[in-house]
Parts: C-alpha cells; sequence; structure tokens
C-alpha cells in the first residue's frame, strides 16, 4: 500500500502540490487539475514543463484524475461520448510519456428525466464505456471507474453489472469511501435507502485497484446533482474508512489510499473558496491523519 491524492486540494500549481506531497513523505500525485486545467487538456508546453517539475522532485503520477464519462457528461449525448474520447486519447500518451497506469473515469451522468437504468440507456452505457476502455486496451492502460453521481455509482449491483457489461481486464475500480454516503442505492422500489460503503466496498471488493479516501455525514438533498454534505477527516464520517482501510491491509493491498478531502475545497460548490494556505494546511492535516489511522489499524492487526 501507497499513499497519493489529489493534490489540486493542496493548491492550484504543481508547485504546490509537489510541495505537498513531499512535505508528507509521499511520491505520488493522484493528477487532476494543474493551474485549473485538468491534466489531460493542458497545453503541451504546460504538459512538458509538469513533467520537468515532477522528475526534478521524484515525484509520479499515479493515477490521471480525468473527467471522462463523468456525471456531468450525459450517455445520450454523441457529443458529450466524442468529448470524453478525445480526452482519452489525448491522455493515454502522456499517461505512457509519465509511466502511470491507472485513469479514472465514470460511466456517465444519472438520467433525471427517465429510468436511470432502463435496458435502452443501460445499453447505449455499456456500449460507449465499452468503447473507451477498449481505447484504454490499446494504450497499455487501465480505467478506474469511480462510483460517483452515474450509472455505476446507482448500487453496487449497477457496478457489478456494469463490470460484466464491460467485460475487460482493462477495467477497475476506483472505489471511493465517501461516495456511499450520500448517494441513494437504486434497488428496488422508491424512496430509496442511502447507500452503505462498507457494504458497497464488500460486494466489490475483488475488481478495486484504486481507493479514494474521502468522508463525510449526509446533511440533506438539494435537488441537484450531490447532495449536502459535511466532509469530515477520514474516519470521523459515514463512510466506514477505518474498517474499509483494516479490511484492505489484511488482504494484503498494494495499491494506492489516495485522499481526496473536500474540506477546504468543494469542487461541486464554487462558492466555497479558501486561501491558499488553508488549503494547503488541510491537505497536509487531512493526510497526516490518514497516515495515523493507518498506524493505529496495523498495530490492531499485528495485535
Amino acid at each position: 500500500m501507497y499513499y497519493s491524492g489529489f493534490a489540486d486540494e493542496a493548491g492550484a500549481s504543481m508547485d504546490i502540490q509537489i510541495q505537498a506531497t513531499v512535505e508528507l513523505g509521499w511520491r505520488h500525485i493522484e493528477c487532476r487539475n494543474v493551474d485549473w486545467v485538468n491534466l489531460t487538456d493542458v497545453s503541451d508546453d504546460a504538459f512538458n514543463e509538469i513533467c520537468q517539475k515532477l522528475e526534478a522532485s521524484g515525484v509520479k503520477i499515479n493515477c490521471f484524475g480525468s473527467a471522462i464519462a463523468n456525471w456531468g457528461k450525459d450517455p445520450r449525448s454523441q457529443e458529450d461520448y466524442l468529448s470524453s474520447l478525445e480526452s482519452l486519447q489525448r491522455a493515454i500518451p502522456r499517461m505512457q510519456r509519465l509511466g502511470t497506469k491507472l485513469i479514472r473515469g465514470m460511466s456517465f451522468a444519472i438520467a433525471r428525466d427517465e429510468t436511470p437504468d432502463s435496458p435502452e440507456l443501460e445499453r447505449m452505457i455499456f456500449e460507449k464505456v465499452r468503447s473507451l476502455v477498449r481505447v484504454c486496451e490499446q494504450g497499455g492502460v487501465i480505467y478506474v471507474h469511480e462510483n460517483c453521481q452515474n450509472y455505476g455509482g446507482l448500487s453496487y449491483q449497477h457496478t457489478l453489472k456494469l463490470i460484466e457489461a464491460v467485460d475487460s481486464p482493462n477495467f477497475k475500480l476506483a472505489f471511493d469511501t465517501g461516495n456511499p454516503v450520500g448517494s441513494d442505492n437504486h434497488t428496488g422500489n422508491p424512496p430509496y435507502r442511502k447507500q452503505s460503503s462498507w457494504e458497497f466496498y464488500q460486494n466489490v471488493l475483488p475488481y478495486i485497484a484504486h481507493v479514494h479516501i474521502k468522508d463525510c455525514t449526509f446533511l440533506a438533498e438539494t435537488g441537484e446533482i450531490f447532495p449536502q454534505l459535511e466532509h469530515t477527516f477520514p474516519g470521523e464520517g459515514s463512510g466506514d474508512v477505518r474498517k474499509i482501510v483494516k479490511d484492505l491491509l489484511g488482504r494484503g493491498y498494494d495499491g494506492a489510499l489516495s485522499i481526496e478531502p473536500h474540506l477546504s475545497v468543494v469542487y461541486h460548490d464554487q462558492s466555497v473558496q479558501s486561501p491558499e494556505d488553508i488549503q494547503y494546511a488541510n491537505y497536509v492535516e487531512y493526510g497526516s491523519r490518514l497516515m495515523k489511522l493507518v498506524d493505529e489499524v496495523k498495530s490492531e492487526l499485528a495485535a
């Protein structure tokens, strides 16, 4: 097991992201945005500069935090599909240059105006995600699907159905501990209960290649894509973080625990901002608390 994180929550520039990573004693970043632009979309000149800074620091990118097929992409839109395909095609040569094997992707937005898992909609989603994964196969990289506000995040059953439909060794999961807390469990009939992070984790465990550490408690529905949540330090919310980390370590998990604090930077609410020094301190504190939690869990396992 090793540590990583969405270091754009420490600061916008690659310099700050590297600084926070090194201060934690880590050697990996799950790179999402640099200077507010996704790594798949920065200019060639900017990407070259990023590569030079990473090489000089000894820090590596273990996963591209792309926006491919994410919660803002309509599965019925050919334009949204093509934009995801183009992003992936831009990302793969960059991943090859950096030696990065994982790219975070999703399974398109949850339909709000029709049954989100109707047979016709499922057919479109499966076909489009499968085609994206085939591109990953050709490029020698792995598409890790995050259980967010997307088709696969409707329930663990939907994730398993997606895995079966895509049917590729290059399709794995980036399991997020916090996302189930505010997500409806779309099984049975409404009104739906909220998901359990532990239940979701247990049922998709064989397919997990990457783990996002996020923790929170559910507050209220907002009528928007994302509910109102109170984000917490790891182990202090409803995301079963300690229980999941203990189980992972007990099984010999050798992937990343990648932090996504969402405490001082809330990406889905642009009105929530913090001065850069608070963002930075928050990120380092979050990482430090996760390492403390892991040390405690290791002691419990050794007892």
